[in-house]
């Protein structure tokens, strides 16, 4: 941003979402019809989603798919009450893009399938809720926005607090001045992580394919002890897989900018040597010419804590200083802490006074009620691919820097490139595996 005006700081593109009147559903229009979803990806938080979206009454769970088969039986089981009708399974979800009948994807895979899953249900004509980190690299989510408008699929990213009630409140609060300019944003993510050895490959198990857990990357020996967050070729990081929502919680708060003029990165693995490609240590500046996006993540703070459950769901608020997922929005005029998946948000003034506070509650629910009814009214959803790539772009543009040797990069918004740095723009993309291939639009 060339300005510290407020009104400029929020409003850069506070009127994309829902301005775009995407291609109708004949099947999503009626009120009463029932949507048929699918849960590609059956982890842990694929089975959260899944349980959250079977416990609205206009949502039919119609296929759980995940190429590891020993999770379909405790997938099932796991449904509270128990479905009224047991859904289909399949280890490729390729198997749903066929089936005429399901109206959208719930994408919960590892990082590494997250934009192809999107890219192929969109040419399939389904709607995708798909977790964040929303792509792999810069490059899928370019492809990504080239799907979702060339097909006219609604696609939300699961960033949900940008649909809490309270993050709302927080932004109207910034937009009205009191906090006065906002020069700097502080994003932190820190916390503890333990170390995970890759330890000794091994056969691969049965009912496990393996060759398609891998998909587009690099099929590396089968290691039992591998935790895919922690590489490079299955994920953004386990750092930007979580900061992802703080960043994107810090863009909702500026208005939803361009892009940053250019990133600098200090990191690297500092404490957790087990083998690991991804970063545990992360201190990373976006540069928004008069403002500041300034990001501090790492691995190894036990004494930072994420918001604990019983705060997410009541009126309390975190103990800010030790708060790993807080966000600190500095004002010419007042200070405010702001708690993403809950917490709330504080206003502090110049004389160190709490002059405004507002508690917060998870935006699961108002995300998926946010999503369902786009499918339905075929408008832009509140995390658009457009906006979630914005948003995860932050962090290739960080790994970038980091893995380019902690240098400062140039960023071209226009052509999402180091316009000095040929050779760091390799670090926004990926060779796909055969026969896998990204489509380019």
């Amino acid at each position: 941003m060339d300005t510290v005006s407020r009104r400029q700081f929020v409003g850069a593109s506070a009127g994309f979402t829902g301005s775009l009147v995407l291609g109708l559903n004949p099947r999503a229009q009626g009120s009463n019809e029932r949507l048929r979803v699918a849960i590609v990806g059956l982890g842990g938080r694929g089975i959260t989603l899944a349980q959250m979206f079977a416990r609205r009454p206009d949502i039919e769970i119609a296929w759980l798919c995940d190429p590891d088969q020993r999770r379909w039986a405790r997938s099932v089981a796991a449904f509270d009450p128990p479905l009224a009708r047991p859904p289909q399974t399949a280890a490729d979800f390729r198997r749903v893009l066929e089936d005429r009948t399901v109206d959208a994807l719930v994408v919960a895979t590892p990082d590494h399938w997250h934009g192809l899953a999107t890219i192929l249900a969109c040419e399939a004509g389904k709607d995708v809720y798909v977790e964040k980190p929303m792509a792999h690299n810069a490059r899928e989510g370019r492809a990504m926005i080239a799907a979702a408008r060339k097909h006219r699929r609604v696609v939300q990213v699961g960033t949900q607090t940008r649909s809490a009630p309270y993050a709302h409140a927080a932004k109207e609060y910034v937009e009205s001045g009191k906090l006065g300019d906002i020069h700097l944003i502080r994003v932190f993510n820190l916390m503890e992580h333990p170390r995970t050895p890759l330890g000794p490959a091994g056969p691969v198990p049965d009912r496990f394919d393996y060759d398609l857990w891998c998909g587009p990357a690099a099929k590396l020996p089968y290691h039992p002890n591998r935790r895919w967050l922690s590489y490079r070729e299955f994920s953004v990081g386990p750092i930007a897989g979580d900061a992802v929502h703080q960043l994107d919680l810090a863009r909702f708060m500026m208005g939803d900018p361009p892009h940053p003029r250019s990133v600098s990165c200090q990191g690297g693995v500092y404490a957790l040597e087990d083998g690991r490609d991804t970063a545990d240590t992360q201190f990373a500046t976006f540069d928004y010419g008069k403002s500041t996006l300034l990001f501090e993540s790492a691995l190894w703070t036990p004494y930072m804590k994420k918001i604990a459950g019983e705060i997410r769901e009541s009126d309390a608020f975190p103990h800010w200083p030790f708060c790993a997922t807080k966000l600190e929005i500095l004002g010419t005029r007042g200070f405010m802490y702001l708690g993403r998946h809950g917490g709330g948000w504080q206003v502090y003034d110049a004389n160190d006074e709490l002059v405004a506070s507002t508690p917060g509650r998870q935006g699961d629910r108002a995300h998926i009620q946010n999503f369902v009814d786009c499918i339905r009214s075929r408008q832009l959803p509140a995390a658009d691919v457009a906006i979630g790539h914005a948003s995860t772009l932050l962090c290739h543009l960080a790994n970038a820097s980091w893995q380019a040797g902690n240098v400062t990069l140039r960023f071209d918004a226009e052509t999402e490139s180091f316009p000095e740095a040929p050779a760091a723009n390799a670090f926004l993309g990926r060779q796909y595996r055969a026969p896998w291939r990204l489509p380019e639009g």
